[in-house]
Parts: C-alpha cells; sequence; structure tokens
C-alpha cells in the first residue's frame, strides 16, 4: 500500500498532461520532455542514494518517510500557475529525484523480510508500482468535472499517506544488516559477480522497452482513435487498464517462478514482451478494435512482468550490506536507459506517421535475452 500510494507521483504528470499542454501552451513535446524529465531525476536520485549508500546506512523505512513527502511537495508544485516549461521540468526532475528513495527503497525493504520467498515478495511489491503508476489515468478518468489540479492533489496526498504507512508500520526487517561507512568501491565491485551482472543487463533490456511502452499508450490510444473513427473507448480509462493489469502480471509471474524458476520465468516474459514489439506495427494497424486492445492489454502484462524477477536476481547476487545500494545502482543505470528509448520514439513520431516506429522497442528485449543466453 505504501509503495502503490507513493509510486502515484510517477506519472501523475501524464495522467492530465493534455491539461497541462493547453493550460501552459506547451507544444506536443511536452509528453516526452516532462517524462524524461522525471526519468533523469530518478536515475539522479539513485546515483546519489547508490554512491553514499544512503538505504544501507540509514533505517530504510525513515529515507522512505523523508522521500515520499518531499517528492509530494515537489508534485504539488506544478499547480502554480505562474509555472513555464523550465520550471515544470525542475519540479519534475526533483519528484524523480525523491522516487528513488521510494521504489528501490521500498524493495530493500522487502529484501530485509525474506530470506526466502523474496521473488513473490517483491512481484506484490512492483505489482504496487504499477498500479500506482497507472493510477493518475484513472483519476483523470473518474475526476469528472473536478479541476484538472485535483489529480496533483489527491496524489500528492497519497505520497505523504504512503510514507507514514512505511514509517508506522513497517520497521526494519530481521535480515538488515547496516552498512557502516560510505565505500565507493562497492558500487564497482557489485558488478565483478557474473550471475549479478546477467541479472542487470536483463533488466537494461527490460527497462528499455518498458517506460518507453507506458509513456506513449495513451499516444497509442488517440493515435488510433483519430485513424478508426469508430473506436468509442475513454483514453484516460484504457491508458489505466493497459498499464494498470501489469500488476496482476507481476504476481503471477512471481508465482508461476515459485514452480518454474525466476530466470526461466524472466526469460519467458522477455521473449514475449520481444514479439508485442515486433508485431505492433500490424496490430496497430486493424479496424478491429478489440483485437487492438487485447493487444495491448498482452503487451501491457509482459512487459513489466519480468521486472520483480530481474530484480529479485539482482538482490540474491549482490551481499546483504550493499544490497539497498546494488538494487538502487542497477535502477539508475536501467532508468537512464529509458530517457534514450523515449526521446528515439519521440524523434520518430515527430519524423514519421507510421506505426512502425514501436518496433524499435524490440532492441532491448533481445539484449535482454542474449544477457541470459550467454550469461554475459
Amino acid at each position: 500500500m505504501a509503495q502503490f500510494c507513493c509510486t502515484s507521483l510517477w506519472f501523475a504528470g501524464n495522467g492530465i498532461m493534455n491539461d497541462i499542454v493547453t493550460s501552459f501552451n506547451f507544444n506536443d513535446n511536452a509528453l516526452a520532455h516532462l517524462t524524461s524529465s522525471v526519468q533523469f531525476g530518478f536515475i539522479f536520485g539513485t546515483f546519489v542514494f547508490g554512491i553514499f549508500t544512503i538505504s544501507d546506512r540509514y533505517s530504510p523505512s525513515k529515507v522512505f518517510l523523508f522521500s515520499g513527502i518531499i517528492g509530494a511537495l515537489f508534485n504539488l508544485g506544478i499547480i502554480w500557475e505562474g509555472n513555464t516549461l523550465v520550471s515544470m521540468l525542475i519540479l519534475r526532475f526533483f519528484t524523480g529525484f525523491f522516487l528513488a528513495g521510494i521504489y528501490p527503497v521500498g524493495m530493500k525493504i522487502a529484501a530485509d523480510y525474506h530470506d526466502k520467498g523474496l521473488g513473490k515478495s517483491l512481484g506484490f511489491l512492483v505489482g504496487a508500482l504499477v498500479l500506482g503508476t497507472a493510477f493518475p489515468h484513472l483519476l483523470k478518468e473518474i475526476s469528472g468535472s473536478l479541476p484538472w489540479k485535483s489529480v496533483l492533489i489527491i496524489t500528492s496526498s497519497l505520497a505523504i499517506l504512503g510514507g507514514l504507512l512505511m514509517i508506522l508500520l513497517v520497521p526494519d526487517g530481521p535480515y538488515r544488516k547496516a552498512g557502516q561507512r560510505l565505500n565507493i568501491k562497492d558500487v564497482f565491485k557489485i558488478f565483478k559477480n557474473k550471475n549479478f551482472r546477467m541479472a542487470a543487463f536483463g533488466y537494461f533490456g527490460h527497462m528499455w522497452e518498458l517506460y518507453a511502452f507506458w509513456a506513449f499508450v495513451p499516444i497509442i490510444l488517440k493515435t488510433y482513435k483519430l485513424t478508426n473513427t469508430n473506436a468509442s473507448f475513454s483514453t484516460p480509462l484504457f491508458s489505466f487498464l493497459i498499464i494498470g493489469i501489469g500488476g496482476l502480471a507481476c504476481i503471477l509471474g512471481a508465482y508461476i517462478a515459485q514452480n518454474k524458476g525466476v530466470k526461466k520465468t524472466a526469460f519467458a516474459a522477455l521473449v514475449l514482451s520481444c514479439i508485442c514489439c515486433l508485431m505492433s506495427p500490424f496490430v496497430f494497424s486493424t479496424p478491429i478494435e478489440s483485437v487492438f486492445l487485447l493487444f495491448l492489454f498482452f503487451w501491457g502484462m509482459v512487459v513489466i512482468a519480468d521486472s520483480p524477477l530481474f530484480s529479485t536476481l539482482v538482490a540474491k547476487n549482490a551481499s546483504a550490506e550493499i544490497k539497498g545500494t546494488a538494487l538502487t545502482i542497477v535502477n539508475c543505470i536501467g532508468f537512464f536507459i529509458t530517457i534514450i528509448s523515449i526521446q528515439i520514439l519521440n524523434l520518430l513520431r515527430a519524423s514519421t506517421d507510421s506505426n512502425s516506429i514501436y518496433a524499435i522497442l524490440a532492441i532491448g528485449p533481445i539484449i535482454g535475452i542474449m544477457a541470459l543466453v550467454k550469461g554475459k
């Protein structure tokens, strides 16, 4: 619940992007820039949290609370009517920065509670992240005639609530081993482990696809409605459903991994999401609305199902003293990759109307598959 509440900050801007563009007279590129700003803030935040081993040296629950409160304040800053694109980019940057004290720190807290069964726990945790990420789209749909600023007020309030839930109900776990000092060598030492590298590069390939897909789901839906005038679905509602169904996939994947193995299950999810990337140009062109939506639902499931599995592999192959730092650094690199794929898609979208641009997302799963097969 804490992870769900706090990660609702992530796509708070995306859920009301059309209102922001209209209210502040931004151009259509604002979606990619504002999304990338959050990602860049998260990257810088994970770098700072990782270098200073924050979640290993200090109580993770306290770090989570502090990050939730400060992130909520920066998110709330968007409602100021005097904002420019620059000021809004700064606000989204710092929202992303403090999300670095929420998502990877939440995984660290989960890891501190489990000697065994971490995969299932992270399945629920990442599932909560997915629902939190999708939630602003649902808020936009159900807020009706309320001002668009209400979405920001609600998500900021949820983030503060999430921080309080964590500090009050989730004390430091029994398997936590506090890091006593800053050791920059630890950041580089973790990649010497072959199994850790395999898990990390699988995760990097997965991240190339994930956030670019999430960011462009509303664009994909709106584009389809423009070319298929008979389509009657609600873009905000189906944006929430397509992204949010990934939460269920994370939980299902975790249970499947208990029987089939974490690595095998992650591999299967990567293969399926790669197939979706390659098939997307053909499916997006179909005039049959149900086929189009079912395909997006399936893609929304397999694109995220492997995320908690890779996090499990990363955590298992890092020593207890630097587990939080390992998760944070891998997140840092992974989210840097998301900026590249988002911006490339944005450039392609500006230069062509072709639906084939989304096939480029297959690059990530292919690299992830190679990492798992070769163990390099």
